[in-house]
């Protein structure tokens, strides 16, 4: 808690005039001025005692809903100012203080307090809530604080300024951007919503049952050799496994900007990159398919993701606030990743893509029943040699719709199913 000069101007004029009152009631022997002097002083301290004898601020805690923000969504800030005096106080004024990160107007009028000798009051202790609304303007960890309260006297001859040096970290997720399901579209496997096939490597002939274990589904049960055996058996033909997808997010520097190699939210269209990937991951996870969440190189970003599971979403949206950019470019090698693997869909999103990037991933697309292929910074026909490869592709970017974008991806380019 830091305070300042307490005087207003107007208060360090009557300070400035009582001393001057005294200095010519010296000289020309006026006792009516040194009288008059006495009284100023006296209103002064009369006047900054009001203030801040008896009056002692204890903690500032902060709070919000939702707990993460997001970029371009509202969080609401509740800031609870717990005062402890015993005289009434004056109102006045608060501001807290927003960082570059979150957007939003945090001031307001301060009440004023009555006497805390009443009863009812714990220990003359009171609590002010203050409440006001930011958007998330930048992906990252910000510090809101410090919370300044200014308060003046009737007379406005001194104020009383506390700055509150807490501050509270506030955590910005990108922004998820509500993307058409994949099962809208003719062709795309649909998740859990599906019956899995063998030829997504899934399923099984075995005609034989077998004894019911933890975690089977009860629409497995043979209920003819459950009565014969007089124990739970359930059908090997008709397991199920969630379909799965792969989200690759390439973070090489060298194809999006220096700037996010530095902090998240510096490079724009970075930014619209890692909206891309969450919102992806967000789409394919309500659709029931688990996820895997990785980057050019294979590193695993989030850990599996199973389908219909938003609350690992939430999850991810936290990790991905701060991500930033690397210096390596893997993306050429990506195909070792899915070499000798099939697999749903893959979502590939990158920076920038040449004809040659094009034909390096080409191979990839014939790993998946859905390659869709986001890039924002296509060169020359590198999209069509992509469509041309399988991939379904568009172009992403701070200054376009995402999710029109992932509808004009999935309505582009050769729908390749594994065979």
């Amino acid at each position: 808690m830091r305070r300042v000069w307490p005087l207003t101007v107007r208060g360090t004029g009557a300070l400035v005039l009582a001393i001057a009152c005294f200095i010519v009631a010296n000289e020309a022997g006026l006792a009516e001025l040194m009288y008059f002097g006495i009284l100023l002083l006296a209103v002064v301290a009369a006047s900054v005692a009001s203030l801040y004898v008896g009056r002692r601020t204890d903690a500032v805690t902060r709070s919000l809903v939702p707990d993460v923000a997001s970029v371009g969504r509202d969080a609401r800030v509740s800031v609870r100012v717990e005062v402890r005096t015993a005289l009434p106080t004056a109102p006045g004024t608060w501001r807290d203080t927003v960082p570059k990160g979150l957007r939003g107007k945090a001031e307001g009028a301060f009440p004023a307090l009555g006497s805390g000798l009443r009863g009812g009051e714990r220990g003359g202790v009171r609590s002010i809530d203050l409440v006001y609304t930011l958007i998330g303007a930048r992906r990252g960890v910000h510090s809101i604080g410090p919370l300044t309260v200014r308060s003046s006297d009737p007379f406005g001859l001194a104020r009383r300024t506390v700055v509150f040096n807490q501050r509270t970290p506030v955590t910005v997720a990108p922004a998820v951007v509500d993307l058409p399901p994949l099962i809208d579209y003719a062709g795309a496997t649909g998740g859990m919503l599906h019956t899995t096939t063998d030829q997504l490597g899934q399923g099984a002939d075995n005609l034989v049952a077998r004894p019911y274990a933890s975690g089977d589904s009860m629409r497995r049960i043979h209920w003819r050799a459950t009565a014969h055996r007089d124990e739970l058996m359930v059908r090997q033909e008709e397991q199920e496994s969630t379909p799965e997808a792969t989200v690759v997010l390439d973070r090489a520097a060298l194809r999006w900007s220096p700037e996010a190699l530095r902090a998240p939210g510096a490079d724009p269209g970075f930014e619209a990159g890692v909206s891309a990937c969450v919102s992806a991951v967000a789409r394919l996870v309500h659709d029931g398919y688990a996820v895997e969440v990785l980057d050019s190189e294979g590193t695993v970003l989030v850990d599996r993701i199973e389908g219909g599971d938003m609350t690992d979403v939430d999850a991810m949206l936290v990790q991905f606030a701060t991500v930033t950019a690397h210096r390596d470019d893997a993306l050429p090698r990506l195909s070792r990743l899915f070499a000798g693997l099939s697999t749903g869909p893959i979502v590939v999103i990158v920076g920038r893509l040449d004809p040659a990037d094009a034909v390096a991933l080409g191979s990839v697309a014939h790993h998946s029943t859905l390659p869709i292929l986001l890039t924002a910074g296509p060169v020359g026909d590198a999209l069509d040699i992509a469509a041309d490869h399988g991939w379904h592709v568009a172009s992403i970017g701070p200054d376009r719709d995402l999710a029109i974008a992932w509808a004009n991806a999935i309505g582009r380019g050769v729908h390749h199913v594994l065979g």
